[in-house]
Parts: C-alpha cells; structure tokens; sequence
C-alpha cells in the first residue's frame, strides 16, 4: 500500500535537528530513494525550525545515495526576518552524510502573479498514459519504481514515445502529476514534484539511473487543489553529464515551483 507523503515525510526532534525513518517505498529501482522525497524530508525539518511557514528555496548536493531506514537530519538555522529565514542542514544515515542542503524559508500568501510563465499545451490528463497502470510495459530489466505508487503519474504522449519504443530526439518528459492517497499539493509537495519525473534522457530512448549530484528548487506560490503539470527538459547532454530545468504548474495553469538540476546520464 502506498505510504502517505505526510507519513514518509515524519520527524522526530532529537538532540541537532531530528530522526527519520527514510521510506523504501519511495525508490526509484534498485532501493535507491528519490532526490526530491528526500529534499522533501530536509524541507520539512527546516520548516519545523523557522517561524515561517514555507520552503521556498532548497541547494542540496547528493554526496551518496542514502539508505532506506532510520536517518538524522541535522539543523542549523541563521537569523530570522520578517519575510525569510536562511539555514543549512545535512540529511544522514549510518553511513554519515549524504544529503547537505542550504535553505531559505518564508511565507508564501495566495496573491496573482505580477508575470507568470504560461504551461505548455499539454494532453489533457484524462487521455495522458499511467504509469502505474502501465507497469507491464516497461523495456526489459526496467524496474518500475515505487514512487510510481506513491504518485499518481500521467505521461503526455507528446513526449513519451519512448514508453511504445518510439523515443524522441528532444529530451523532455511531462506529465500530469498528484499524490495517489489524494492529498492535495502544498508548498512541502511541490518539493517532492520538483524531482518526481522518469529522467528527460529516457524521452530519447537512453534509460537507466540517471543519479542526481546537486538540485536547486524554488517554491513560487501556493497551489490550487488538484493535477499538477510536471514537465522536465533536459539542456546540454554532453560527456556524461546532463542538466535539467522542472517546471511545476497548478490546475489553474499558475506557475508554482521550478528547479534545475545537474545529473549524470544512464550508462
């Protein structure tokens, strides 16, 4: 059964910061868990930390893939302002640090944008492609992960030719994305969206884990119950490297989280 992002999400003060329990369920194959989950994690434990009730900025760097299970997140919060907060904090296991992050905190008010960056035209959800539902097709030795459980995940047939073997010469994957329990997305959800997607390199036809070595998101309002649209594009590929910019639009089509992330591509 999926576990609840809220659950999987859980701290418990200790002595620094806190004490997690680090979900298996959300991997993406091989017992590797998703950057953006556990940014999730480290957003939440600042949160708890400021007088201000939003993440609106998380820098992290990947040093290792850390293990399911328990996990400390240690907090070091900077002085607070009347709009923001500044903070760092390193995500660990038994295997010591594996997740370092500077954040920034503030409070985000249910205003209109000034300017905003419109959606792209995008396949209406109802004839976009599950991936859960879809499980039996996935290329041979692809494990399908679990965060696909814990997600409900849409892909755009504009973009996911390479799901029926017809992959694209532009890496970009979007989708329409929410929380299979139902919970309607929040400030700390979009920091999980931000990282929810199958690599853009998989849109070409080159599939394989694509491991996330640093990812900066930005929280830009607060969404509108319902699907978000999720659309990750892949820039310069070259010489193993690749990076990649989120996009994150609500129901109502309001831009509400970005991030740009440098990754290795699939061997």
């Amino acid at each position: 059964m999926p576990q609840s992002f809220d659950a999987a999400t859980a701290l418990t003060p200790a002595e620094g910061g806190f004490t997690a329990e680090l979900d298996a369920g959300w991997d993406v194959g091989g017992g590797v868990v998703n950057g953006g989950y556990l940014l999730a994690v480290v957003a939440r434990a600042a949160v708890e930390v400021s007088p201000h009730a939003h993440p609106v900025a998380l820098s992290a760097s990947y040093l290792r893939a850390p293990s399911p299970g328990p996990a400390t997140v240690s907090v070091t919060a900077g002085p607070a302002g009347r709009t923001l907060q500044h903070g760092s904090a390193v995500l660990g296991d038994a295997g010591g640090p594996a997740v370092p992050v500077q954040w920034t905190t503030g409070t985000l008010h249910d205003v209109p944008a000034e300017h905003a960056v419109p959606p792209p035209a995008a396949t209406p959800v109802e004839d976009c492609f599950s991936v859960a539902e879809n499980a039996h097709l996935a290329p041979p030795g692809l494990t399908v992960p679990g965060i696909s459980r814990q997600m409900e995940t849409r892909l755009d047939p504009l973009t996911a030719g390479w799901v029926l073997g017809q992959p694209s010469t532009e890496p970009v994957v979007r989708a329409w994305v929410r929380f299979t329990d139902g919970r309607e997305p929040d400030p700390l959800g979009l920091v999980a969206f931000t990282d929810v997607l199958p690599p853009s390199s998989w849109a070409t036809g080159r599939t394989g884990w694509a491991p996330t070595v640093q990812l900066q998101t930005l929280v830009r309002a607060l969404p509108a119950p319902g699907w978000c649209l999720v659309e990750a594009r892949g820039n310069e590929v070259s010489d193993g490297w690749v990076d990649e910019d989120y996009r994150v639009w609500d129901s109502t089509g309001r831009l509400v989280a970005q991030s740009r992330q440098l990754a290795r591509t699939p061997r």
